[in-house]
């Protein structure tokens, strides 16, 4: 009997589901047997087997994507890029700190270093349809900081899409593994809507250095962001 006919998925206790599945599915593709190419379950049949609805199952295979683990190919289904398991696909960087302000320190020091180095990658790489992508996403976040004076979400999503025109994929992963405590500079921190509004203009003047595809400029726009979120961290925690 083929290796994949004797592996299972089974129903999941209502706990956390993403990561129960997360877990699960990558389990199944090691006990499975699957190999890079090979196709994953259809939706229809994760869902089924797992107990779990379609935007967990959607969840879970968006998060496996961005891991750049499995593709997904239009029409045709999943398909496995490289082989995992359970003890690989699950490993979040995460801090072991109950203090946030100890946390959003520790974390902005990675940080610094990876969106210094994404800003002056994404000046030297980035194409047209990247320059679009980035103001799209910067007016996005203009226009709802100025309506209602914070935009935590449009934020992240402009320095996402700075990572998308390094085209490294590594900045991406990297993220995903840290998503947790690297969302946490989003979320109002301190419960002060006005964390890090100080460094707003610098948005679109980094914006500009990587237009110009200057590197060093880029580098030091990111850096001054990262200053005032620094001096909040500090100044907001006391």
């Amino acid at each position: 009997m083929p290796q994949q006919d004797r592996a299972t998925l089974l129903p999941l206790p209502p706990l956390d589901r993403a990561q129960q599945v997360i877990s699960a599915l990558a389990d199944y593709i090691q006990e499975a047997g699957l190999k890079p190419g090979d196709r994953l379950p259809a939706e229809r049949e994760l869902m089924t087997a797992l107990a779990v609805g379609r935007s967990t199952v959607r969840e879970v295979l968006s998060h496996f994507q961005a891991l750049g683990v499995v593709e997904a190919r239009k029409g045709s289904g999943t398909y496995l890029l490289r082989a995992i398991s359970g003890a690989t696909i699950h490993m979040p960087l995460a801090l072991d700190t109950e203090h946030l302000r100890d946390a959003l320190l520790q974390t902005l020091e990675v940080r610094r270093g990876i969106e210094a180095e994404a800003g002056m990658v994404a000046a030297r790489r980035r194409t047209d349809a990247d320059l679009i992508n980035i103001e799209t996403k910067l007016d996005e976040m203009e226009r709802v900081h100025l309506a209602k004076g914070t935009s935590g979400p449009e934020d992240l999503a402009f320095h996402l899409a700075i990572y998308d025109a390094t085209h490294n994929p590594l900045f991406r992963q990297l993220l995903e593994q840290m998503r947790e405590a690297f969302e946490r500079f989003w979320e109002k921190p301190f419960d002060r809507p006005d964390f890090a509004r100080r460094s707003f203009p610098f948005h679109r003047t980094l914006f500009n250095a990587i237009a110009a595809q200057d590197a060093d400029a880029a580098r030091q726009e990111t850096l001054k962001i990262l200053a005032i979120v620094e001096e909040d961290i500090k100044e907001m925690s006391r």
